[in-house]
């Protein structure tokens, strides 16, 4: 029987074994992914970060947090001159971006994150403080 106690930051958590003893602390850990190319790449990522995390670790993990779509777009003339006929050329490029939470002691942070990640997702992990 493991005894959770909350500490006033609500940010770590430290576990009790059943002898009363301190086992750990455990950190809020953020990882942010984000991407502009491959949403499928990205899901694929989440979902072996989540895997490897909840199975394989048995961390508490809150996520994937999908984010709102940024869509950035740009017009400009199509001609390089100024000259000729109004016409424009419209561009827009679209940010994925997903968050996960994982609850953990500091160092199962690269164990977890040690997966094979796509090359055109880019990766944030935070540790937040107590």
């Amino acid at each position: 029987v493991a005894f959770i106690r909350l500490s006033s930051s609500r940010m770590s958590v430290q576990k009790k074994a059943a002898d009363g003893e301190t086992t750990g602390v455990e950190h809020k850990i953020r990882i942010t992914l984000t991407t502009s190319k491959s949403v499928a790449n990205l899901e694929k990522v989440c979902a072996d970060l989540i895997k490897g995390a909840r199975d394989e670790k048995g961390l508490k993990v809150r996520g994937p947090i999908r984010m709102p779509t940024k869509v950035l777009r740009l017009t400009v003339r199509k001609s390089p001159c100024g000259e000729g006929t109004n016409t424009w050329d419209r561009w827009e490029m679209r940010v994925h971006k997903r968050v996960i939470d994982l609850y953990s002691p500091p160092e199962t942070v690269k164990q977890i994150t040690s997966i094979a990640i796509e090359p055109d997702v880019d990766v944030e992990v935070v540790l937040q403080a107590k």
